[in-house]
C-alpha cells in the first residue's frame, strides 16, 4: 500500500506548499494587505469561474453519458450532509461568523481541485467524475452561499441576529440574489451552456458531439485557451493568496471550532458518503456501484474543503480566519484519512 500512501501525499501536500509559500512571502513582506484583498477578488471573481467553466465543458461529451444514479446519490448525500452539518454548527458555537463557516466545511469538499486527479491516481472513472463535477460544484456553491447567508444575513453583527430565526432575517431574496450573482454559479452554468448548445447541434445535424460544425473549443479556439490558461493559474494562485492571509496565532481562539469542523470534514463526511454507498450497492438492491465508482465518491467526500470556501467566506462577511485555518488542517489531516478510506476499500475489494 506504500504506493496508495504516495499518491495520497502528493495529491495534498502540494496544497500545503502553496498555502506555506503565501504565508512566508506575506512574512517577508512582499504582499501586504491590500494585495491580498485584491487577489481575493481576482481568484474568486475571474479565475475560479473559469477554472469550473473550463472543468465543465471539457468533462461532458454528451447529456447522455451522465449516470442518473450516481448523480442522484451525490446530490441527496452532500443535503444529508449539509443538514447534519447545520446542526454541529449551531452545536458548536454561538459566534455566527463561525456557524456558516464550520458548516460549508462539513459538505465542501475540494473535489475540483484534488479530487479529480485523485480519481485518476485510484483508476477511476475520470469521465464520471467530471461529470459528477457538472452537478456536485453546483449544489455545493449555491449550498455554499445559503451556509455563508443564513447566519449574517445582509452584514448584521451577530448579536442583533435571532438564533432561532437565521433564514427569516437573511430573508429568502437575498439568499437567491446572492446565488445567481455568485461568480462560481455562473461560470459553472456558463459551460452547461455550452455543452447543451453543442448537443442541440449535434441532434440537428445528426452527428456526435465532437463532430459538430461549431464547437467554442475550435472556432473560437483564442477565447478558449484564454480562458484555459486563467484555469490552470486559479488554484495555485487561490493557495498562495490563502497562505498569505493565515495566521497561526489564531489556532488559540478558535481549537474547538477548529477541531469539530475537521472531523466532521475528514471524517463524519466520508464515512455517511461512501459508508452508505457500500451498505446500499452489498446488501440492497437501491444501487449498484462497482470499482469505477468508489474513486469518485472518494474524492467527492473525502478530499479536503474547497480552497475557494475561504475566499468565499472572506467575501460574504463570515469568518474568514476560521476558513483559512480549516483549509489547512483538513488539507494535513486528510493525508491519514484518504490513505485509510482507500487502504480499507481495497482490504475489501471495493478499489480495482
Amino acid at each position: 500500500m506504500w504506493s496508495t500512501f504516495l499518491t495520497t501525499v502528493n495529491a495534498v501536500v502540494p496544497i500545503i506548499l502553496l498555502i506555506m509559500l503565501g504565508y512566508a512571502l506575506k512574512r517577508i513582506g512582499l504582499f501586504n494587505a491590500n494585495f491580498i484583498k485584491t487577489g481575493n477578488k481576482f481568484v474568486f471573481r475571474v479565475c475560479l469561474p473559469c477554472m469550473l467553466f473550463i472543468n465543465v465543458y471539457d468533462s461532458m461529451s454528451s447529456f447522455s453519458d451522465i449516470r442518473w444514479d450516481v448523480v442522484l446519490y451525490a446530490v441527496v448525500i452532500i443535503c444529508v450532509i449539509f443538514g447534519l452539518g447545520l446542526l454541529t454548527a449551531v452545536l458548536t458555537t454561538k459566534d455566527n461568523r463561525r456557524r456558516g463557516v464550520i458548516l460549508q466545511c462539513a459538505f465542501r469538499s475540494n473535489f475540483a481541485v484534488i479530487g479529480l486527479p485523485l480519481v485518476e491516481r485510484l483508476g477511476g472513472d475520470v469521465a464520471l467524475a467530471g461529470i459528477i463535477s457538472a452537478f456536485s460544484i453546483p449544489v455545493f456553491n449555491i449550498l455554499a452561499v445559503v451556509a455563508l447567508t443564513v447566519f449574517v444575513g445582509g452584514g448584521q453583527s451577530c448579536e442583533q441576529l435571532s438564533l432561532l430565526t437565521p433564514a427569516k432575517k437573511s430573508g429568502a431574496k437575498s439568499v437567491v440574489l446572492n446565488v445567481i450573482k455568485n461568480p462560481l454559479i455562473i461560470g459553472v452554468s456558463a459551460g452547461l451552456v455550452f455543452v447543451g448548445i453543442r448537443e442541440i447541434e449535434a441532434a440537428a445535424c445528426g452527428v456526435a458531439g465532437a463532430d459538430v460544425p461549431f464547437r467554442f473549443d475550435r472556432q473560437l479556439e483564442f477565447a478558449y485557451v484564454a480562458v484555459k490558461d486563467i484555469k490552470l493559474i486559479a488554484s495555485p494562485l487561490a493557495l498562495i493568496v490563502l497562505g498569505a492571509q493565515f495566521e497561526f496565532s489564531a489556532v488559540k481562539g478558535m481549537t474547538k471550532e477548529i477541531t469539530v469542523a475537521t472531523l466532521m470534514r475528514i471524517v463524519v463526511t466520508p464515512l455517511v458518503g461512501i459508508g452508505a454507498a457500500i451498505l446500499f450497492s452489498e446488501f440492497t438492491d437501491l444501487l449498484s456501484f462497482g470499482p469505477e465508482v468508489y474513486p469518485t465518491l472518494i474524492a467527492l467526500f473525502g478530499t479536503p474543503v474547497a480552497v475557494s470556501s475561504a475566499i468565499m467566506a472572506a467575501e460574504m462577511s463570515n469568518d474568514e480566519q476560521l476558513a483559512a485555518q480549516l483549509v489547512v488542517w483538513t488539507s494535513l489531516g486528510s493525508i491519514i484519512t484518504v490513505f485509510t478510506t482507500v487502504f480499507a476499500l481495497t482490504a475489501f475489494g471495493l478499489l480495482a
